[in-house]
Formats: structure tokens, sequence, C-alpha cells
């Protein structure tokens, strides 16, 4: 067995005492032959670039089109102020999220995690658990193992490109592997990673692909922000007992289903949804 179902993991964490974070580098190690000191190098990599992202982001820096940049800061001015509605933590999730997918935009540095488009939603959540000394790096990086586990059933059983099964398969994975990976962070159990990752996941089920010019601008950035806010509460939800009636491994291949049955003007091809208004159009003749 290899990373078949997460329902698959979870049985093995029971059977063999382990936590998800460890079964998940077993499977590597079988699947792949990358013995767990290689694994933990390459993932040490991967998260000092999630956080070379923040660190680098350029507030005056906008993308080739015009269409984005400087939110993040904009934003982290605004909260501040101290006046959010949302309240400190997610105000600080909120802004990496931008930072993080601006940076993309803008032809900066990022990790695809699990694809550019998402790549805000997995660093929103952890860097501020970081920064603010609530999660410490060997922690992380064990969070890490348990994201990219999630992201592979994902990836092995429906899709995690827009063009085959739209957002839902990109922003909605990348919210599955941060609410896992926050659950793993708060020591919940391997059900309730599980849990988690199926809540965020059927939270965003049939969620479009539709970015206007075809650049991953809009709406993608701002769907970073939604899939990390999503994570946090499907995690919270996981973490308080509250046992869904989908298990994870249905709600994706009912992603999958549903990936197949969306149009192809909604699946990454700039034709539909956001794409098609109006706005969108005249932007797109101005180019």
């Amino acid at each position: 067995m290899s990373f078949e179902s997460l329902h698959g993991i979870v049985a093995l964490c029971k059977e063999r005492h382990l936590s998800f974070a460890q079964t998940v580098r077993a499977l590597e190690v079988r699947s792949s032959g990358i013995e767990e000191q290689e694994q933990y190098k390459r993932m040490a990599g991967l998260w000092a670039a999630m956080q070379d992202s923040s660190r680098n982001y350029d507030a005056d820096l906008r993308s080739a089109s015009g269409l984005s940049g400087g939110d993040g800061e904009k934003f982290r001015l605004y909260a501040a102020q101290k006046s959010t509605l949302c309240g400190e933590p997610l105000s600080a999730i909120i802004t990496e999220a931008l930072k993080t997918a601006e940076s993309n935009a803008c032809m900066k540095r990022i990790v695809a995690s699990p694809t550019a488009g998402s790549c805000g939603v997995l660093p929103a959540v952890l860097i501020p658990l970081y920064r603010n000394g609530l999660a410490e790096e060997p922690d992380i990086l064990e969070s890490l193992f348990v994201a990219a586990g999630i992201g592979q059933v994902i990836a092995n059983r429906a899709s995690i490109s827009g063009a085959e099964g739209g957002c839902q398969a990109e922003i909605g994975t990348a919210s599955a592997m941060a609410a896992g990976s926050l659950v793993f962070l708060r020591n919940g159990t391997a059900e309730q990673v599980a849990y988690a990752a199926g809540y965020a996941l059927q939270n965003l089920l049939g969620l479009v692909c539709d970015p206007v010019g075809g650049l991953v601008e809009v709406p993608c950035i701002k769907r970073n922000v939604m899939g990390a806010v999503n994570a946090m509460a499907s995690a919270d939800m996981a973490l308080a007992g509250i046992v869904p009636v989908i298990p994870a491994d249905e709600v994706i291949d009912a992603m999958r289903s549903v990936g197949r049955k969306i149009d192809e003007s909604l699946r990454e091809t700039g034709r539909g949804g956001l794409a098609a208004c109006p706005t969108a159009l005249r932007f797109c003749n101005a180019l």
C-alpha cells in the first residue's frame, strides 16, 4: 500500500503505532527509495523557501499584467490598526496568503504546494504559528510531511490540476493539506487529520477555475486567502471531535467526479466564470 487512501494511512498509523508524519515518511521510502534523512533535508529546504517568499515580499512590485501586487502590504497595514473583523490570528493568515500568492504572480520564488496557483495556502497557516512561537521548526517539518501525504493521496485518487478538475483540485487540495497539518501540530489523532482534510475539501467542492485572461491572478490570489481560512475552520472542527458524515476518501472521489463534469470553460481556459465577465473581457481586449 502506498498513497492510495487516507483511510489506509490512518490504518497504518494505528497498526504500527506511528504518527501520521512517520507513516508518510515510511511510505515515501517504500515508494521512492528516498531515505528519511534525505527526506528531511529536502523538506527543510522547502520550508526555508516558504519563509524566504514571505521575507522577500516586495510591496512595490506589480505583476506584468498590472492586475496584482501590493495587497499583502495593504492588508498588513490595515491589520496593524487592530480593527479587522477577523482578529489577529486570521489577519496574519490573510496577510501571508496574499503575500505569497502575489509573489507568484510577480514571478518571485515560491513553493508549489501543491501547485503554484495555490502556493499561498500552506505557508499562510504555518508561518504565523512559527513566528509567534506556537510551533517549533521540527514540528513544522513534521506537519509538512502530513500535508505532503494528504496531497499525494488526492493527486493519486483525483487531481491537483485546475485544468483537469477545476480550482477545487488546486485550492481545495491545498486547503486540505493545510487543515491536516494544523491538526497534527495541535496533537490531533490520525483520524482527526483525515477529518480535517475531508472537511476542507468538501467545503470547496465544485470550485471552478476561471482565471481572468488565463493568468494566475484574479481570482486566484484571493482564493488562496479563502483556502487558508477554510483550513483553520476545518482543523478546529476536527479537533473539536466533530466526525464528518462522509469519509475523506469519498470526498476525494466525489471531487474527481465533479471535476470531470465541470465544463471545459471552467477549467483553467479563461473562457467562463469570472473570466467571461464584461470587465474581464475589457481587460483582455486592452492587453
